[in-house]
């Protein structure tokens, strides 16, 4: 019993008692009433300002000019456009510098799956392309750590700045509403000066209030003006500061890039010329009929340039284009007349060495010495077999070009040395090549740079047809 009284008793004391019930339901009241009381306050200063605003602008009321402020505010908007202006072309030239060093990351990837293992320089090719993304990386640090970041960090306060001003545009509208007020209380035909001295107060208090933020923006906005220029010079020093490292370090991992290939280029040009590169021999042609072994085939016409140096090598009687030849009268390939297939009949020789040759060798038989059908007496004074290959020649011609036998050089344009005409058909296979039909003629001309050697079995010449310049086979054509 006695444990069930106190907890009775205990319990009663929990309870909230009638006057506590009241003061909660008061003090909920008065929060209630505090709270509408601020939101009607609100309201109508805001239905006040609204008021204000619109007979200023319609011209009924004047309104407080600060001449000195609006400047201030002028230079604060062309300030916070100018930042922000700033802040987004460094943020998209930040975006350009990433997407830069992706594509250069994957572009010298590329050249070094390109540049072949056993080429000079392929591992120092890999390195330099790891330098060249390293400054790619470090340059977008830079401008992200030592550049935006500072001027995100100078841009964020204008928003601040803003806040204030406009909140000093209201304490203005404020101050003009009072002052407006106060005026038609005065000018009243009914003066109430209860009503009077309370205008008066409010006026006073809304140009204290007024007043404290028109000196703090008026102390501000001219210090946050001026510090744009110390801002921007650090700003700007390190953004060109930071290029100017990356770009002249880049320039100097170029620079070890293009001594390789130079290197590269170097060992390439002393293994082999840059045309034999392209061209080791001149094309071959076979006849329609299969089986044919006939000389006027390119294979058998060009022999001199081609089958024959290597014969002449292993005969020293083959090697002298005046040796007499004796033809097995049977053999028809050996019989075979320049006339009709379109064969070359001549040798390279040199002026003067050949004819000093001819002049001493002597003859079997007294029979005059022949190469391939064609009469290849020894020179006399007007003879008939002399062949007119030297004539109308330029000096030092011969030196550098085999004139054939049987080309004639008289009444030829200047420059050219000879004509051909193509006995094959010949479709070119590069850009500086001629293509040939049967019958075309060709003057052959002198190579573009005399010091240039000689390509093996091809010539340098005009298509008289087209005027085209270019090279084509000898072996594809004969003399004229």
């Amino acid at each position: 019993m006695a444990s069930t009284t106190a907890q009775q008793h205990k319990k009663e004391k929990t309870r909230p008692t009638h006057f506590s019930r009241v003061c909660l339901s008061v003090v909920d009241a008065m929060a209630s009433e505090s709270k509408g009381l601020v939101f009607a306050t609100a309201v109508k200063k805001h239905a006040g300002r609204a008021k204000e605003k619109i007979l200023q602008k319609v011209g009924k009321v004047d309104r407080t000019a600060d001449e000195i402020f609006d400047d201030h505010v002028q230079n604060f908007n062309k300030q916070q456009n100018a930042a922000n202006k700033l802040q987004k072309e460094l943020n998209n030239y930040i975006r350009c510098v990433k997407a830069m060093q992706v594509a250069s990351k994957t572009l010298y990837e590329c050249m070094s799956e390109v540049y072949e293992p056993d080429w000079t320089g392929h591992d120092l090719l890999t390195v330099q392309s790891q330098n060249i993304e390293m400054l790619w990386q470090d340059l977008g640090h830079k401008m992200t750590d030592q550049v935006l970041i500072p001027l995100n960090t100078y841009q964020g306060q204008f928003p601040e700045m803003r806040k204030k001003i406009e909140k000093r545009g209201r304490k203005l509208v404020d101050y003009d509403g009072q002052r407006h007020s106060f005026q038609a209380l005065q000018s009243s035909k009914k003066r109430e000066e209860a009503k009077i001295s309370r205008a008066k107060e409010q006026l006073e208090e809304a140009k204290r209030t007024f007043a404290v933020f028109n000196a703090e923006l008026n102390e501000e906005l001219p210090s946050l003006y001026d510090s744009r220029l110390p801002f921007f010079i650090t700003n700007l020093q390190t953004l060109f500061s930071a290029e100017q490292v990356f770009h002249s370090e880049l320039s100097k991992v170029h620079g070890e890039l293009e001594s390789i290939i130079d290197k590269l280029a170097k060992e390439s040009s002393g293994r082999t010329s840059s045309s034999h590169y392209r061209r080791s021999s001149p094309p071959t042609q076979m006849l329609s009929s299969p089986g044919s072994n006939s000389l006027n085939s390119p294979e058998n016409v060009g022999r001199g340039s081609r089958l024959g140096r290597s014969e002449q090598d292993e005969d020293s009687t083959i090697n002298s284009p005046f040796h007499d030849h004796h033809h097995n009268d049977n053999d028809d390939s050996m019989n075979y007349k320049q006339t009709g297939g379109g064969l070359k009949d001549y040798e390279p020789v040199e002026v003067g060495a050949q004819v000093a040759e001819i002049a001493t060798s002597p003859t079997n038989n007294g029979a005059a010495a022949t190469t391939n059908g064609v009469n290849k007496s020894p020179p006399s004074s007007g003879g008939p077999g002399a062949p007119s290959r030297t004539t109308n020649q330029r000096p030092g011609v011969e030196e550098l070009y085999d004139i054939p036998i049987g080309a004639t050089t008289d009444n030829l344009p200047p420059g050219v040395l000879y004509r051909v005409r193509a006995t094959y058909k010949y479709q070119a296979e590069d850009e500086d090549e001629l293509s040939l039909e049967v019958g075309d003629t060709v003057q052959v001309i002198e190579y573009e740079d005399p010091e240039e050697q000689q390509e093996e079995g091809w010539l340098m010449g005009i298509k008289e047809a087209t005027g085209r310049q270019g090279l084509f086979p000898a072996n594809f054509t004969r003399p004229i």
